[in-house]
């Protein structure tokens, strides 16, 4: 189940009838709980086995993690923890790889092998709900927070539909709380709600699908012969279609959860106004970017063993950042780009620090540390606007990797952009294509700067009822026109 159909619609407005009827807390948990593993069957039912398993698990571990005093048996049960999501997670998603792999290695020694193909099917977010239950039962061993009371609430903690798919990946304190007393949305919250799941499901349906994902898929489908401007235009596309999809997505998770009176943390802050990339990764899916930092870089050692272990670090988590996102080297490449693109901004930053005689940042800093480039990063001045688009366009590189299958394609589309290679032909993408992609990006660019320091809801709070009905109206009707030409949304594959 999606939420850009009308069988999710169907499915909410039974959610929201029964989660204000006038039943005990505990009933309404127990229909959110069926109703999160009804929204997850959907896809493939036999998976919620998996679910389950995760689940239970993690509750029992995570309570015996907490209150074991023998400091052994507390690190085998964080390693029977680690083994059992971990593992799960590297066969489903990483089976075929590491097979691959391990195949291509043993043929370059000298071994003849060829293994007959597993068939495995990946399930539907397991990359998210695997780093939802580590969290809690890394925080277990760490005595960071007390265990949940109720197998209820952290199943539901778990498993809450919103949240499950794609995230944002939410953390024990964040959410659980909210389960231990009753809530209903008020009628503000209901509005909010309504309206950012509205504006997720435009950004996803009309955005992304309609106006996007015809050039990116034309481009990136292509066996080559094509020339600079439709590269570009196939990768500026693409570069909109992955936010418009993925913060669609989260947009439209945090607004049902809204409407039913819970709050998920935010994951997306208008990133194509970041100026460098640490801010980057402070805009661009929050939650992820936190986890690596709390649970991987700062582990490693953040930037508290000198200059060569901080850089290491910072490698190390974008890259493991890249592989989370999907099975491929490519995806590595990505996650490698973007640990190369911290280190010159960590470069430039240390070398203005000593000779300005300033402190480095702080280990909170999510992945590295400071301001970026020296430039401030709450003003709206030209330079910080220049410095933004110098970090899109960089990023843009970045998507080549992340969007291509292959490096043979990646390269293809990377040397079309650089105008190394001439068109062998006619153009691609048709004249009113170039012109939409064009008009669309610049729109969402700046968008993404003028709401840089802001939020939707801050902003429609301070607009006329008037204009915020009519721009409401205005995404009602284009989503209801564009229904039957939505996909999927891509992060489900991972």
């Amino acid at each position: 189940m999606v939420f850009n159909s009308y069988t999710f619609i169907v499915f909410f407005a039974i959610m929201l009838l029964l989660h204000n009827l006038p039943i005990s807390w505990k009933a309404k948990k127990t229909n959110l709980l069926l109703a999160s593993y009804l929204f997850y069957a959907a896809w493939n039912p036999p998976f919620i086995l998996l679910l389950w398993l995760s689940t239970v698990v993690d509750f029992f571990v995570g309570r015996a993690l907490y209150t074991q005093p023998n400091k052994h048996k507390r690190r085998v049960l964080l390693v029977v923890s680690l083994i059992g999501n971990l593992g799960m997670l590297c066969f489903f998603k990483y089976g075929n790889f590491l097979l691959d792999n391990f195949v291509q290695l043993s043929n370059l020694v000298g071994f003849d092998y060829h293994p007959a193909k597993p068939n495995i099917i990946l399930p539907a977010g397991i990359s998210f709900y695997t780093f939802t239950t580590l969290c809690y039962t890394i925080d277990m061993y760490k005595r960071k927070s007390e265990p949940v009371k109720s197998l209820l609430d952290f199943s539901l903690f778990v498993t809450f539909f919103p949240h499950l798919v794609a995230g944002p990946i939410v953390r024990p304190p964040q959410l659980v709380p909210q389960f231990e007393t009753p809530r209903k949305a008020t009628s503000e919250q209901l509005m909010n709600g309504l309206l950012l799941l509205t504006l997720g499901l435009f950004m996803k349906v009309v955005c992304a699908d309609i106006l996007l994902s015809g050039a990116a898929d034309t481009v990136f489908s292509s066996q080559g012969g094509f020339g600079a401007l439709d590269a570009w235009t196939g990768v500026l596309a693409f570069s909109g279609q992955i936010f418009f999809d993925f913060a669609g997505y989260s947009t439209s998770a945090i607004g049902v959860a809204l409407c039913l009176g819970f709050v998920l943390p935010q994951n997306f802050w208008y990133p194509y106004a970041a100026i460098g990339f640490s801010d980057f990764w402070r805009r661009w899916h929050i939650t992820l970017s936190a986890w690596l930092r709390d649970y991987l870089y700062i582990p490693l050692g953040g930037n508290r063993e000198g200059k060569f272990r901080t850089y290491l670090n910072v490698m190390i988590t974008m890259l493991v950042g890249g592989l989370w996102h999907g099975a491929s080297w490519t995806f590595v490449a990505w996650g490698g780009l973007h640990g190369l693109y911290l280190w010159i901004e960590r470069a430039i930053n240390d070398s203005r620090a000593s000779t300005s005689s300033q402190p480095e940042g702080g280990e909170n800093a999510p992945v590295i540390a400071t301001a970026s480039m020296g430039i401030s990063l709450s003003g709206k001045n030209s330079a910080g606007f220049l410095y933004a688009l110098l970090t899109f366009l960089l990023v843009c590189i970045t998507w080549v990797f992340f969007r291509s299958s292959t490096f043979s394609g990646a390269w293809q589309i990377l040397s079309a952009m650089s105008g190394r290679v001439p068109a062998a032909g006619p153009p691609l993408l048709a004249t009113i294509t170039i012109i939409k992609v064009g008009v669309v990006i610049s729109l969402m660019l700046g968008f993404h700067w003028f709401m840089r320091n802001s939020s939707v809801l801050k902003t429609t709070a301070k607009m006329p009822w008037w204009l915020t009905g009519v721009v409401w109206s205005v995404m009602l009707i284009l989503i209801v026109l564009s229904q039957g030409t939505s996909k999927s949304f891509i992060y489900f594959q991972f």
